[in-house]
């Protein structure tokens, strides 16, 4: 089991600390643009805060696909797995061109959210304008992605990713410091790079996988009752990713209002916690695979050493992160930005960002295994206790007192609140009559 959570986790770890790492690349290049450098960065933030808008919602079209396709592997029930890769497939294309029909409403909406009339927020609107061009693509991706995890194949995914962010590096990199173009040629990399990416999944699909293309009336003859269950796990998801998404947009829109220096510390310290995230999201996504897979078998001996050993190496990740941004954390934040104000402003929130990590590890990996066991009811409803509960209450109540600090108090607060919640409600919804 050991090796069997080694062999998903490692190749997800290498393709996740690849999406972060993109987005350091961005910001770094943002960062050495001279005295407009603040502002840059703020406006990748926002940018980046309105796709998470945009596109956590619909998160569940790779893990709902990934949690009920890896069930159906478990079950060895080839038409079922047939059935939701073009079921899932079929709602990322119509939303996602829904998405570029609709982009100067969902635009308008979400700087109006995010109160982002600053400079960093026109520089956004430009990056914003050029990027939402490539939601079918992403929307897609999160489909094939979830759906090789199903079946067990974190290989191709990772291929994908990590192509997609060199494709992403080489085009920003040509667009902003050979072409002298800014927030709009990173944009454009990464839009150009999504459809590259996109080819690139199509093109492993077919190459292993041309038996499941082949049983595509399936979909045709899906009953109300399959999409009725397809729908209802993947509505508990949206809730609970709609949940992140007000959290994570929220502590943007509050550090805009600090200012651009502390919304590009916050910003810079931000992507710190996301670059551990998406390494423990290796074990995560490795739960997800197994979880479903051995639910789907109905083999609780094999599901709950799945848990457990994902816990044991995520865990370790985690702590090793913690290290790395206890002894080198102003040199982390000297990475992204060159300017001397941006780097020691950051250094009184180094220890919340430490604490985020330490929590936040744990929600994670609970998040992997609640969506590979489908108990997605318990997750959505965690999440919502977290966000409504704890999240808000805890900023509004001491950010008179403690200002930006208590915005990472309440990240904190917020972590925990969710490892707590899913620790709880696992002896029942895990190991208890759910499997």
């Amino acid at each position: 089991m050991n090796r069997e959570v080694l062999r998903l986790a490692i190749p997800n770890i290498i393709s996740n600390i690849s999406v972060p790492l993109l987005s350091s690349v961005d910001l770094i290049l943002m960062g050495h643009q001279g005295e407009n450098s603040k502002a840059l960065i703020g406006a990748i933030a926002i940018g980046a805060a309105v796709f998470n808008i945009i596109y956590w919602g619909f998160g569940f079209l790779r893990m709902g696909t990934t949690g009920l396709t890896a069930q159906a592997y478990g079950a060895n029930n080839q038409q079922q797995i047939a059935k939701l890769f073009f079921q899932s497939g079929l709602i990322a294309l119509v939303v996602g061109l829904l998405i570029i029909i609709l982009q100067s409403p969902i635009g308008n909406f979400s700087f109006w959210l995010l109160d982002a009339q600053n400079q960093s927020g026109n520089w956004a609107r430009q990056y914003f304008d050029i990027r939402i061009w490539a939601a079918p693509a992403v929307l897609l991706l999160y489909v094939l992605n979830g759906w090789f995890f199903g079946m067990q194949n974190a290989k191709y995914p990772t291929i994908i990713v990590v192509a997609i962010n060199l494709f992403n590096i080489a085009l920003n990199y040509y667009f902003v410091v050979i072409k002298g173009m800014m927030a709009d040629g990173v944009a454009l990399g990464t839009m150009i790079s999504q459809y590259l990416g996109l080819a690139l999944a199509f093109g492993l699909l077919l190459y292993k996988y041309t038996n499941y293309i082949k049983k595509y009336a399936l979909l045709l003859q899906s009953t109300i009752a399959e999409l009725k269950h397809f729908f209802s796990v993947n509505s508990d998801i949206f809730i609970r990713t709609l949940s992140l998404i007000v959290t994570f947009t929220f502590f943007t829109k509050a550090s805009n209002t600090e200012g651009d220096l502390i919304l590009s510390v916050n910003s810079v310290l931000l992507q710190l916690l996301y670059l551990m995230s998406y390494a423990v999201d290796g074990f995560a996504y490795a739960s997800e695979s197994l979880v479903g897979k051995y639910k789907g078998a109905n083999n609780v001996d094999k599901l709950k050493k799945s848990v457990y050993y994902s816990f044991y190496w995520g865990m370790a990740f985690a702590a090793i992160f913690m290290l790395l941004y206890a002894l080198f954390g102003k040199t982390f934040v000297s990475l992204f930005a060159e300017s001397p104000d941006i780097v020691e402003q950051s250094q009184p929130f180094i220890n919340w960002l430490i604490l985020c990590v330490m929590f936040g590890a744990a929600a994670f990996i609970w998040d992997g295994v609640y969506i590979g066991a489908t108990a997605t009811k318990a997750m959505r409803n965690t999440m919502l206790m977290a966000t409504f509960l704890v999240y808000f209450p805890a900023y509004y109540l001491f950010y008179p007192l403690i200002g930006n600090h208590a915005l990472w108090l309440a990240m904190v607060l917020y972590m925990l609140s969710r490892t707590i919640g899913l620790t709880i409600l696992s002896k029942w919804h895990i190991f208890g009559e759910t499997t």
